[in-house]
């Protein structure tokens, strides 16, 4: 029997649109559920920060045309950015200086469509001129007015409609759309023209202002996609010649001159000059570099001429792959915003039950229906849920781009929240406290007679080839005393022989196989764990140098030790006013370390810190369940992945590296510790803000009830009312984007 292949079916293209209009959190779900139900689609995403929806569209299931007419149905401008017929997007230019990102991303905001030139804001010029003819018509003709008013609440009560409908096929019955709609239309039944064309007209002005408010929410973010330049000086054997940033490869070499921004992520090969990385870090000081430094796409030579070495390409740089994080991040969201949203799918069907009930229970038993058909419309007006919807996402994106523009990178609304309410951040040694760039003090060879080896000193080293040793297992862990071990060989010009099965051990160090013998780089507590008594005749030297505050790791094989490496590292500068800002925020402050008992007091000595040493990658973890929570764990992000993962919040530090972006729940970009308490005090500004949100929203519809039921509220007061939340709810989020952390 045999069996015929069947042909590879081409895969489905990737299309990538701007949704102009998609301005909340809601919006993004309502697309998102839109293009669900349409055959054909899959990998969907989207993204608030960016306006965009990406997908793969089979047209044999669904058309692009139809997939475009659905998005225009909801309310939204779908315009092709990627894909197959799209047109060339224009290339991002930056002419501004580059000391002057915020106008840079005023450019790059400039791409969006202006409010007066969108669909809404020509909805909103269009029914505010009939609006304000109508009423200029009353003063002379009333009758005549009339159908001016009706025709305004046609006019702009249409896209709600049909939106409603939209909404009622997806699932979505009891809509804001629909509570608005059934509003206008009651209006125009009981002889309320005028009020109906009041509430479409000032419920359209409340959505053009979110989009508005959403869209500067977006900018601080959107700012960093304008920061790379768009040519680069590339260095080739013809000379320099200009060419598009986005077309660089790694390898290439490229010339950055004083004043001039670094097209993509490299290493410096020559020259020395003051870096300005506040783009990436929030740093606003530029920090000196020289040969062998990394720098970040976007930074502004300051003062120098440099030829970098491309490592990454343009779309992969720090800056682009921090802006995908926060796309991401919007994915994770907040408890506070997941119980907003299965409140409110709850609370507008009880507004509409409640609304029915005013309208039609009091005539029922008697009363006249036009008066308490009127006190409905308005009760379903007023129980728009739309401020209260916005309350939590608006806070929360204004928040993530105030950190992400300070070099606060947090992936989520999630990690957001349980910052705000850490008691306790548990922070690693090496890399963390301490500045991250350890040297090798001294080294002792194993035996009872050897003496220490002092690589500063320049005298003969009788035992090179140990050194050798360990700097060929310390090549497979790029932890910070590894890259010493490695350092200090190449500085002595040793030979380093070629090993097998080399492996870094989380935790713990690094292990290697040379001519089939097994050798290890570990801690001193490991070592200690694995040799047991074999360990015995080095622990006076061990003692000895820990006592001085040395960090020790022990070169050995399976069986004895070979030789102790004794490490300095100081504290970083800005550990000890890092520390006490999180004692005022009334956050407690533990190291958790594998070093010794004694070298970890020596580091700790002038900190505000309790001390947790000798401690195994398992203790490390149950030492994290054991601290009053939540609990946030501090890690260099290259040996602390463990311990990262169980903290309720892990926090890498990393200057941008692979590892600081791509682990934990956030990352601090800049050098400084600082920034973990700046981090605590964003998130704790967001959460005052997102209660004040929520209680101004839910105040004024309060309010509002108890006047409505009295007969003190009008239609169009009722839709200012719930405009009038949105806007407040949005302006008071809008505030976090001026954040600055309190400095004593």
């Amino acid at each position: 029997m045999t069996t015929r292949s069947l042909p590879e079916l081409p895969a489905a293209p990737v299309l990538t649109y701007r949704v102009e209009g998609m301005d909340c959190a809601h919006c993004v779900q309502k697309v998102e559920r839109l293009v669900g139900t349409l055959p054909g689609t899959a990998a969907v995403s989207t993204s608030f920060t960016r306006q965009t929806l990406r997908l793969e569209l089979d047209e044999a299931l669904t058309p692009r045309q139809t997939l475009e007419r659905h998005l225009r149905a909801l309310g939204y401008v779908p315009a092709l950015q990627s894909g197959p017929d799209a047109a060339e997007p224009p290339a991002t230019r930056l002419d501004t200086p580059p000391h002057a990102p915020q106008a840079g991303a005023a450019r790059h905001a400039a791409g969006a469509t202006a409010w007066y030139r969108s669909a809404q804001g020509r909805l909103v010029l269009l029914s505010g001129t009939l609006l304000a003819a109508a009423w200029l018509l009353s003063l002379a003709a009333p009758q005549a007015a009339e159908l001016g008013f009706v025709a305004v609440t046609l006019l702009a009560g249409a896209p709600l409609a049909r939106r409603a409908v939209i909404s009622a096929r997806l699932g979505e019955v009891f809509s804001i759309n629909l509570l608005v709609t059934l509003a206008a239309l009651g209006a125009l039944l009981i002889g309320e023209a005028a009020e109906g064309a009041a509430v479409v007209f000032l419920f359209a002005v409340g959505e053009l202002l979110e989009g508005v408010a959403a869209g500067r929410a977006r900018s601080g973010v959107q700012a960093l996609a304008a920061l790379t330049p768009s040519t680069a000086q590339l260095l080739t054997p013809q000379g320099v010649q200009e060419v598009p940033a986005a077309s660089l490869r790694p390898g290439q070499r490229v010339l950055v001159t004083p004043g001039t921004r670094v097209p993509a992520d490299g290493v410096i090969e020559e020259g020395v000059s003051g870096l300005d990385d506040s783009a990436v870090t929030g740093e606003s000081v530029p920090v000196r570099r020289a040969a062998g430094d990394e720098v970040f796409g976007g930074s502004v030579s300051t003062d120098g001429t440099l030829t970098v070495r491309v490592t990454r390409e343009a779309n992969d740089t720090t800056l682009a792959r921090i802006l995908h994080l926060i796309e991401q991040a919007e994915e994770s969201r907040a408890p506070t915003a997941r119980f907003i949203d299965r409140f409110s799918r709850v609370y507008t069907p009880g507004v509409v039950l409640v609304s029915a009930l005013v309208a039609f229970g009091p005539p029922l038993l008697g009363e006249p229906l036009s008066p308490w058909l009127y006190k409905g419309l308005s009760l379903l007006l007023i129980g728009c849920p739309c401020a209260l919807v916005l309350s939590v996402p608006a806070a929360i994106t204004s928040g993530l781009s105030a950190g992400a523009r300070r070099g606060l990178l947090i992936k989520g609304g999630a990690a957001l929240e349980t910052l705000a309410r850490v008691r306790t951040v548990a922070f690693d040694k090496t890399g963390t406290l301490t500045a991250g760039q350890p040297r090798l003090s001294e080294w002792l060879p194993a035996g009872p007679d050897s003496g220490a080896i002092n690589p500063d000193r320049g005298h003969a080293d009788p035992d090179g080839v140990t050194l050798g040793l360990a700097a060929a297992v310390a090549g497979a862990s790029s932890h910070p005393l590894s890259r010493a071990v490695t350092d200090a060989a190449r500085a002595r010009g040793l030979s380093v022989p070629a090993v097998t099965d080399a492996h870094a051990r989380p935790g713990e160090g690094a292990s290697a196989t040379l001519d089939g013998r097994a050798l290890h780089l570990s801690s001193a507590a490991s070592a200690a764990g694995r040799l047991g008594g074999a360990m015995t005749a080095e622990l006076g030297k061990l003692e000895a140098l820990e006592a001085r505050g040395l960090s020790v790791s022990v070169l050995h094989d399976d069986h004895a030790p070979l030789a102790l490496l004794a490490f300095q590292d100081d504290l970083r500068p800005d550990a000890a006013p890092a520390l006490a800002d999180l004692r005022r925020l009334g956050v407690g402050a533990v190291m958790l370390t594998g070093d010794h008992e004694r070298a970890a007091q020596a580091a700790a000595r002038d900190l505000p810190i309790d001390v947790r040493a000798s401690l195994r990658p398992g203790e490390k973890l149950r030492q994290l369940e054991a601290l009053p929570g939540p609990v946030v764990m501090v890690g260099d992000g290259i040996n602390d992945a463990p311990a990262l993962a169980r903290a309720d919040v892990g926090i890498a530090m990393g200057g941008g590296t692979d590892v600081a972006l791509d682990t934990a729940d956030a990352a601090l970009l800049g050098s400084s510790l600082r920034g973990v308490p700046d981090m605590v005090q964003l998130a704790r500004a967001t959460m005052r803000n997102i209660h004040w949100n929520i209680a101004l929203a839910l105040g004024l519809k309060g309010l509002f009830l108890i006047t409505t039921l009295t007969g003190a509220t009008t239609l169009w007061m009722a839709v200012l009312a719930d405009t009038g939340a949105t806007a407040l709810v949005t302006a008071n989020a809008l505030r976090l984007l001026r954040w600055t952390p309190e400095r004593p």
